[in-house]
């Protein structure tokens, strides 16, 4: 790079990617400098030499970046494992799936294992029967890489997320329905209290003519006495 280049010719190649020929080493420098850029060897090995004009800190990001990459798509694919029942019921069935989706939408492969028990030894088929409703069931984004196979105790198939498939969406849930405003209850009639006319007590009648009585005879008494 730049001075470091100890051969005297070189075969120059500007930024843009055009050929400016065979020129010394000292001139190709100086056409860099003057560009504010960096001669790279880029062929040591050719006659003469292959050096390109460009940025050479932008080159080192973009040769990291492109490593990046190539290392993200060759790493292994992780392989995950989930293990059933040969007798499950159905609605522990439909959770499985559901969490076999997810581990496939992620792009994981994963291994479906059965482990058989007791009398089930004497019933593989049960087990091949899961394993391929299970297959069938996630046939829109699942592959079957090998096809199920007995190990001592245990049933194993290994399904692989399908190239290009799409998981199926989940359905949105419905909205709430708007509760409508309760309208208030009418409000009662008033009520009107009739007042009712005093009733005179009839023992009060009886003890008022009891004690007006005397009165009327002491009063009687004295107009007789008055008029003698």
């Amino acid at each position: 790079m730049n001075e470091r280049i100890r051969a005297r010719e070189v075969r120059l190649i500007d930024e843009n990617g055009a050929q400016l020929g065979i020129m010394p080493t000292r001139e190709a420098l100086r056409v860099a400098h003057e560009r504010e850029l960096d001669l790279i060897e880029v062929a040591p090995n050719a006659q003469p030499p292959v050096c390109r004009i460009m940025d050479y800190g932008k080159h080192k990001y973009q040769q990291a970046k492109r490593e990046r990459e190539a290392h993200r798509r060759s790493k292994s694919t992780e392989v995950r494992l989930l293990r059933l029942k040969p007798q499950i019921m159905a609605h522990d069935l439909e959770i499985k799936l559901r969490k076999l989706r997810e581990m496939l939408a992620e792009g994981c492969k994963v291994r479906i294992s059965l482990r058989f028990r007791g009398r089930e030894l004497s019933h593989p088929e049960l087990g091949t029967k899961l394993l391929e409703r299970i297959a069938g069931e996630l046939s829109d984004i699942a592959q079957t890489e090998a096809p199920p196979r007995f190990e001592g105790r245990m049933m194993n198939v290994l399904l692989a997320p399908k190239p290009g498939a799409r998981p199926a969406l989940k359905p949105k849930p419905p909205a709430p329905a708007r509760e409508e405003p309760t309208p208030a209850p009418p409000e009662p009639a008033p009520v009107t209290v009739q007042q009712e006319k005093a009733v005179p007590d009839v023992q009060d009648q009886v003890e008022q003519r009891q004690v007006e009585q005397p009165l009327r005879q002491a009063e009687d008494t004295e107009d007789s006495g008055e008029a003698g």
